[in-house]
């Protein structure tokens, strides 16, 4: 097939696209590697057990996140198009169609404010290398603080929108493939420096302990949940990433080895991101529980008084700003591809205009954190957490729901996409109808507090 240059003005360029197999395999994993990754997992990790939580979100993501991901990947090939356009396309039905853009919407929504965080690492990665981060008698916590609330991550967040759109404008071999292959190479080579040097750190065996010694006491229903949560999270089911990626795969591409690759390195930039941030923890008398306070709050303290800190603490803010990006660009596309076919715009056009209304509608999020939307909240939560809260627990739930139910009854030829077969097909087709929407609906109710598991 002929090549389209990303640049051509017809609409159509931007949908005949595809992905090298490398780039798709590079860019799934850069979707699926992001900030939850390098702070929420080790987090949780320790929280619930350590080994025996790892093991059981290695249980979680065969059984429920990989049966997704192959599902989104599918719809993708199979319908040529973004969320909503997919399941019409395939089952020629309008209502599919509608259902596809509760997706699309969740990721729109879901960029508006995770630009907000992307931002926040640029700024302490400039900083960091620039020594302006690692001070004496600095209060990190206040510092932090006095940083979201003023008016710099305004600049922050448009820098993330306008490069982010910018990598997306220029098309999926030119843009995203060109970008992830790239940066992936470097995120791993940036994690494993990290990782040495904070196993060389004195005291740094307890936090390996802390992490990866197995504690089955701690393992509870409740445990199994978070650890099915943060499968569906990790692997960015639910918020059309993988569908429309899925989209640009070439027909010759094994869309079964590709998932458990993505699954895999999934699992593998998880497991030494606990490497590098619990040994860094413990050998300085951190708390390795402080969540996002972890990254921006704690860690800071630990570089500050670390041999070479300014320069191994940029290394640690700008691996992060990698993992960020790469999901970032992953969310932008699913809003950017719909604004494509339904407006029959070129991918340029697109990508421009969608990033400028998803800036000003992030804008709230940003003022919302600690400047001067932070009194404004709704039932108890800021615009940020609001906008967190409801594409997290209420509209990327609904989104694998719709996947799996889709994929399970609606579409009649899944396994001839999938290229599965026999026991393989009907395993699949078992865990798509039965198990992934009973644990989607648990996990909706769990993360709601409808129901209690403690």
């Amino acid at each position: 097939m002929r090549k389209i240059p990303a640049s051509q003005s017809s609409p159509k360029a931007g949908l005949s696209e595809r992905f090298t197999s490398t780039g798709f395999i590079l860019a799934a994993i850069g979707s699926s590697v992001g900030l939850g990754n390098m702070w929420k997992f080790p987090y949780i990790t320790g929280q619930y057990g350590g080994a025996a939580f790892f093991l059981l979100f290695i249980i979680c993501l065969i059984v429920a996140g990989l049966p997704i991901l192959l599902a989104e990947l599918t719809i993708g090939r199979g319908g040529r198009g973004n969320a909503s356009t997919s399941l019409f396309n395939l089952s020629g039905k309008k209502y599919w169609g509608i259902l596809g853009l509760f997706p699309v919407i969740t990721a729109f929504l879901v960029m508006s404010y995770y630009a907000v965080v992307v931002g926040w690492t640029l700024h302490y990665t400039v900083e960091s290398f620039t020594g302006l981060l690692f001070q004496s008698g600095v209060d990190y916590k206040e510092k932090f603080e006095s940083f979201a609330g003023g008016y710099m991550p305004l600049f922050w967040q448009a820098v993330v929108m306008l490069l982010t759109g910018w990598i997306i404008a220029k098309g999926i071999s030119g843009g995203i493939e060109k970008f992830n292959k790239i940066l992936i190479p470097g995120f791993l080579l940036i994690l494993l420096i990290l990782m040495v040097r904070s196993l060389t750190l004195p005291g740094a065996e307890e936090g390996v302990s802390f992490f990866l010694k197995p504690d089955f006491t701690k393992l509870n229903a409740e445990s199994a949940l978070v650890a099915l949560g943060h499968a569906f999270f990790s692997l960015s089911l639910g918020f059309g990433c993988m569908l429309t990626y899925g989209s640009y795969v070439k027909k010759e591409q094994s869309l079964g080895a590709a998932t458990l690759a993505v699954g895999f390195g999934d699992l593998f930039y998880a497991l030494i991101a606990g490497l590098v941030i619990f040994p860094t923890v413990f050998s300085y008398g951190l708390k390795p529980g402080e969540g996002v306070g972890l990254v921006f709050m704690a860690l800071p303290v630990a570089f500050s008084q670390m041999p070479f800190g300014f320069f191994f603490g940029g290394l640690f803010f700008l691996l992060l700003a990698i993992a960020a990006l790469t999901s970032a660009v992953s969310i932008l596309e699913v809003p950017v591809a719909y604004v494509m076919r339904k407006w029959q715009l070129s991918r340029k056009k697109a990508s421009v205009y969608t990033s400028i209304i998803c800036f000003l509608v992030g804008i709230p999020s940003t003022l919302s954190v600690a400047g001067i939307l932070a009194p404004f909240q709704i039932g108890g939560k800021t615009i940020f957490n609001l906008v967190d809260f409801t594409t997290s627990y209420i509209l990327m739930p609904l989104g694998g729901l719709i996947i799996t139910l889709f994929t399970g009854y609606a579409w009649k030829r899944a396994g001839e996409e999938a290229g599965l077969s026999g026991i393989w097909y009907k395993l699949w087709m078992f865990l798509l109808r039965v198990v992934s929407p009973i644990l989607i609906v648990l996990i909706f109710l769990y993360s709601v507090g409808l129901i209690s598991l403690k």
